[in-house]
């Protein structure tokens, strides 16, 4: 997810604004990395679900709209609306079928219609106000339909080894909470939160790709502490050298750990619900 809106009580900001800013050369690069570590995943549980010929699909916090093209080409559905609070990525690549909003879902009046999918990864745990959003996001479902939430869940426990790794996910987790509002430690509540938003077929799985050097989750991680290195030196758990030591860890063969892993929550809209 773009461009923020104003202030975040919890920090300096909001994701987009501080850091992982999306006019800074790169980042729609850095946001790939996560789409090729993670797509296939996404597309064969959205697949799954049911996404193909004549559904209408909300592709929230579309980044550069990778899920949303792959659901038009692959799936085939009718249409897909992906919405950014900074849609420069989307425009730059339009398909047949896909529609480009710029919008913050987080403003009043944000309602643009029933879907049979609404999606939205990574999105959601940059956000405070996540458990009224998932009620809200749960309302702009079709009946029958479902909605999809992905976010990211911190495998790093206080009993997990201490290696440069693990020192850089703390100190990154931990700064991006204090400055930018990041809170991954709501995200295995989502099921309890889609239900108690009246969505029935409520189930939920976790996908971890696998930390190798040269991969796609590697690189992301290794770019992603260098835009928020500021955040992480906050937090004074690493120096500069500390960073530096975690994405050479991450691209040797001493590496081995456990990326974060990604949670995938849905549930269906009865199909004699109103909306």
């Amino acid at each position: 997810m773009n461009a923020p809106p104003p202030g975040n009580a919890s920090g300096e900001g909001r994701y987009g604004e501080a850091f992982f800013r999306p006019d800074r050369a790169g980042e729609e690069e850095r946001i790939d990395f996560g789409a090729v570590a993670y797509d296939d995943f996404t597309m064969a549980r959205l697949r799954s679900l049911g996404a193909g010929p004549g559904w209408r699909c909300l592709d929230i916090g579309a980044g550069t709209g990778t899920v949303s093209r792959r659901l038009l080409e692959e799936a085939g559905v009718a249409n897909v609306l992906a919405v950014d609070r900074d849609v420069r990525f989307l425009s730059a690549r339009p398909v047949p079928g896909l529609d480009v909003l710029q919008a913050d879902i987080t403003r009043t009046g944000f309602a643009p219609g029933g879907f049979q999918l609404v999606h939205a990864r990574f999105v959601l745990m940059h956000l405070p106000e996540r458990d009224r959003l998932i009620e809200h996001l749960a309302e702009l479902l079709a009946p029958g339909g479902v909605l999809v939430l992905s976010d990211a869940v911190d495998l790093t426990s206080d009993r997990t080894p201490v290696t440069p790794y693990t020192t850089a996910m703390r100190a990154m987790w931990q700064g991006l909470r204090a400055t930018i509002g990041t809170d991954v430690s709501r995200v295995p509540s989502y099921p309890g939160l889609l239900r108690g938003a009246g969505l029935q077929q409520v189930a939920a799985e976790i996908h971890v790709p696998p930390l190798v050097p040269g991969s796609a989750i590697s690189r992301f991680w290794a770019d992603t502490w260098r835009r928020g290195r500021e955040a992480m030196l906050s937090t004074g758990l690493v120096d500069d050298a500390a960073v530096d030591a975690a994405a050479r860890y991450l691209e040797s063969d001493e590496c081995a750990a456990l990326s974060a892993g990604m949670l995938t929550a849905w549930g269906r809209k009865p199909e004699d619900a109103t909306g």
